[in-house]
C-alpha cells in the first residue's frame, strides 16, 4: 500500500512546497480617491439635501393627477419621468428633496427614483442657470464646425463645460446627438433648438438672451424666459426665434430644391376607392 502511495506523495509535496514558498503580494494604492461631481451619488451641500423642503404647487399637483390618469392604477409609477421633469421644471433643477417627493407621491421606493435621476441625462442633479446652454459637439455638427460654436459660447460666457457664470445667467454644457442634424451645427438653450450656427451668430444670440435677462430682471434657476419673451416680442427686447438663424425656413436644402422637381412617374396609385 505505502509503495503505491510513495509515487503521489513525491508528486504532489513539491508543488505544496513551491505554493508555501511564494510570496503573497497584496497591490495598495497611495494615491488619494479622486472625488468626481459627475459621479453617480448624491453629496449633500448646501443648496441640494433632504432637510430642504419640497413641495409641487397647487397648479403642478393638478398637472400630477391628470399625468397619472394616463396610467393604470397599479402603474402609476411609470409616471416618474414626467413628474421627475415637472418638479425639476419647478425648483429648477431635480434635487434630492424633488426625488423624494416624486418617490412619496407614486408610491415607489426612493432609491427607484434615485436611478432613473442618475440614468437620464435631461435631469440635472445640480443647480443650473437661468440658460442652460447645451452644445452638440456629435459627428455631423463636428463635421459642420460645432467647435466654433463651442468657442463662441466659451468666449463670450468665459466658462468651459460643466461651469455656470458667476450671476447664475447661463450654464455650459456639452452634450451628444440631440437629433438636429440636418440643421447642425446647433445648439438647445432651454426647450428651444438654435440651429445653422456660425462663431457669429452664436455669440449675438447670447448677447440677445443676456439683454433679455437684464431687461426682464429674469433671475438664475428658471426654465427661459418663455411665452412672448422667447419670441422677441417684449417691448425693447428682440430674441432670435428658435430654429434655424440663416435663411432657411426648416431644414429644406440652403442651395434649393436638387431633388424631387418633377411629377411622379410610374404607376403609384394603385388603388381607386379613395382608400390610399
Amino acid at each position: 500500500m505505502a509503495s503505491k502511495l510513495t509515487p503521489f506523495a513525491f508528486r504532489s509535496a513539491p508543488r505544496a512546497l513551491r505554493q508555501l514558498q511564494r510570496t503573497q503580494w497584496r497591490s495598495l494604492s497611495a494615491a488619494p480617491a479622486r472625488r468626481s461631481d459627475q459621479l453617480m451619488v448624491h453629496r449633500d451641500t448646501d443648496v441640494n439635501n433632504p432637510s430642504i423642503p419640497f413641495k409641487f404647487t397647487p397648479q403642478n399637483e393638478e398637472l400630477i393627477k391628470e399625468v397619472l390618469s394616463r396610467y393604470p392604477s397599479q402603474y402609476k409609477k411609470a409616471a416618474v419621468m414626467p413628474i421627475l421633469d415637472l418638479g425639476q421644471r419647478q425648483h429648477g433643477f431635480t434635487s434630492i428633496s424633488v426625488m423624494n417627493e416624486v418617490a412619496r407621491i407614486l408610491e415607489m421606493p426612493p432609491m427607484r427614483v434615485y436611478e432613473v435621476a442618475t440614468f437620464y441625462t435631461m435631469y440635472n442633479r445640480n443647480p443650473v442657470g437661468k440658460f442652460h446652454v447645451q452644445v452638440c459637439t456629435t459627428t455631423p455638427c463636428m463635421l459642420c464646425n460645432s467647435d466654433a460654436v463651442m468657442k463662441a459660447c466659451e468666449d463670450f460666457l468665459g466658462i468651459h463645460h460643466g461651469q455656470t457664470t458667476k450671476d447664475g445667467l447661463f450654464t455650459l454644457t456639452e452634450v451628444e446627438c440631440l437629433g438636429a442634424c440636418a440643421n447642425a451645427p446647433m445648439i438647445q438653450i432651454n426647450d428651444d433648438y438654435y440651429e445653422d450656427l456660425t462663431y457669429d451668430t452664436t455669440v449675438s444670440l447670447l448677447k440677445a438672451l443676456q439683454h433679455a435677462a437684464e431687461v426682464t430682471g429674469a433671475g438664475k434657476g428658471a426654465a427661459g424666459l418663455g411665452g412672448e419673451a422667447g419670441k422677441g416680442a417684449i417691448t425693447g427686447v428682440k430674441v432670435p426665434t428658435p430654429g434655424p438663424l440663416s435663411s432657411r425656413k426648416s431644414c429644406e436644402p440652403a442651395g434649393g430644391l436638387t431633388s424631387l422637381t418633377g411629377e411622379p412617374w410610374g404607376n403609384e396609385k394603385l388603388r381607386t376607392d379613395g382608400e390610399l
